[in-house]
């Protein structure tokens, strides 16, 4: 994937490195065997975690989402042949830590909003988070819920929507950002809240496309959602 190889290329690479290594009776799986085990890891939950025990440092989580292109015959095709098309793409959903370490992912189609898989993500999250930061696509009164059910002590950072005000049909804690905000003023309440911190999401998605790329190199759903799992992982130590 690092390589942004198709898997029968990724075979030969694999089959000369070997070579290379002085370990020619070793053979790569075969392609086609690749692609059909894909579907069958069952990874529910990027998370590898660094010990057996449950995580339970994670003192800042940062959510956000980017598109990412599946696979299909693009649009050379549809200028080739004269055949019209819509574009399309599939959404990533990433609850990155402060330590750069994508602690959740959740994977969509283009037409889910971001705010509606909050949840998803927050299932994937086992430990207590102290501070919760996103932008204000998030700023909705279920988000709000769904954050305050989770971790009830953490702190949410969220900027208010335009032309959002105070009062009771709010969340406590939306209520709360929407008071100050009006008080300070949105900069001030960035830097009073530590707003900045939602920049490791930023950082982790540029990091994840520069490396693996902005595709999906799979054809089937179930193995685009595998492959997005399995490289969005945490490091063994």
């Amino acid at each position: 994937m690092v390589f942004k190889l198709p898997l029968r290329q990724a075979q030969g690479f694999i089959e000369d490195l070997l070579v290379l290594l002085g370990k020619p009776h070793l053979q790569c799986p075969d392609y086609t065997l690749l692609s059909k085990r894909l579907s069958t890891l069952g990874l529910i939950t990027p998370r590898f975690k660094n010990c057996e025990g449950i995580s339970d440092d994670i003192v800042v989580i940062a959510i956000d989402s980017t598109g990412l292109k599946p696979f299909e015959r693009g649009e050379w095709y549809q200028d080739k042949h004269k055949v019209d098309g819509k574009r399309t793409w599939m959404k990533a959903h990433f609850a990155v830590g402060i330590n750069h370490i994508i602690e959740a992912a959740v994977m969509t189609g283009k037409d889910e909003m971001d705010d509606q898989v909050v949840g998803a993500l927050c299932e994937q999250i086992t430990a207590d988070v102290g501070h919760v930061t996103a932008d204000k696509m998030y700023d909705t009164n279920a988000v709000y819920q769904v954050l305050d059910s989770h971790s009830p002590n953490a702190e949410i950072v969220i900027p208010p929507k335009d032309n959002t005000f105070a009062d009771n049909r709010h969340h406590s804690k939306r209520r709360s950002n929407l008071i100050e905000c009006a008080a300070v003023g949105i900069m001030n309440w960035q830097k009073r809240r530590h707003y900045g911190r939602r920049n490791v999401s930023g950082t982790a998605m540029q990091r994840y496309k520069k490396i693996i790329g902005s595709k999906l190199h799979s054809r089937k759903p179930k193995n685009q959602s595998q492959q997005r799992l399995s490289i969005a992982t945490k490091p063994f130590k």
